[in-house]
């Protein structure tokens, strides 16, 4: 068992949570038993190694039989050196050092199906939204994410404990410009419908047949003017009731499930 939250591994480990030490060494920390989870059953081989104290390996087994039928190291842990090593002040027991997922965006593109369907967060800075919205594209069935180099950090732990273990679920897309992300979609033959609530196109009335992206913009101004004349159109989620409006990751929910339906119907 590792007891000494002073350690070398444990230092090295807790540095993750900086963004320069994940850029480096191209690893992060997933925190809890769901992220941790989901990542030795869907992509083991990017997980280093598996940190657990003995109340979690009780509570959580198949977790740490997964881990070790995929040969995996994990590590018995004292509470206090896991305390040290994540982010969270209750990190429930687990933690993985995990290497980045992310593909160069060609590799994504050219792997989508003619009936794509693409989430596009260009500028959102919200580690909850994004994750939210990481969460609600893989729930809706959505072949792929792609985050600008102006949006949070993925690999930020708030982030990934907000996607609930979904960021290991479908391909994902980092660090390209807005301008580089809106043309290489639209050479692959994918119309870009920018979601804003500014749209004078209502979301029933969207034409959501064929490869298509929703493009998702900034939590407090939406997307930029440049960005909305780029798309091919602007749509809005209708509001019935008195609100003012919808939150970001409700609203990219709401418009990723209705391409979703459509995508249904239509097969």
């Amino acid at each position: 068992m590792l007891t000494n939250p002073r350690s070398d591994r444990v230092k090295a480990v807790r540095a993750l949570s900086r963004r320069s030490v994940r850029s480096r060494t191209g690893e992060f920390l997933a925190e809890g038993p769901q992220a941790v989870r989901e990542a030795v059953a869907f992509r083991p081989e990017l997980v280093r190694d598996v940190y657990v104290t003995p109340e979690a390996a009780d509570r959580h087994p198949a977790i740490v039989e997964a881990a070790r039928s995929a040969a995996l190291w994990v590590h018995e842990v004292a509470p206090e050196v896991l305390a040290a090593m994540c982010d969270t002040e209750s990190p429930q027991g687990i933690a993985a050092v995990c290497r980045v997922l992310d593909v160069p965006l060609d590799t994504l593109l050219a792997d989508l199906p003619s009936d794509a369907l693409v989430c596009v967060l260009t500028n959102v800075r919200d580690p909850g939204n994004a994750g939210t919205v990481i969460r609600g594209a893989d729930a809706a069935g959505a072949d792929a994410v792609i985050v600008s180099d102006a949006s949070v950090d993925v690999y930020n732990s708030k982030v990934v404990r907000s996607t609930v273990g979904s960021l290991w679920h479908l391909p994902l897309s980092l660090g390209a410009s807005v301008p580089d992300i809106l043309s290489a979609l639209r050479e692959r033959g994918v119309r870009l419908l920018a979601a804003d609530g500014a749209g004078t196109t209502l979301l029933h009335d969207a034409d959501l047949s064929g490869a298509h992206a929703w493009v998702m913009g900034n939590e407090a101004w939406g997307l930029p003017l440049d960005v909305r004349d780029a798309c091919d159109d602007v749509v809005r989620v209708p509001i019935h009731g008195h609100a003012e409006s919808l939150n970001l990751a409700m609203a990219a929910t709401i418009c990723l499930y209705a391409s979703a339906e459509a995508r249904r119907t239509r097969r």
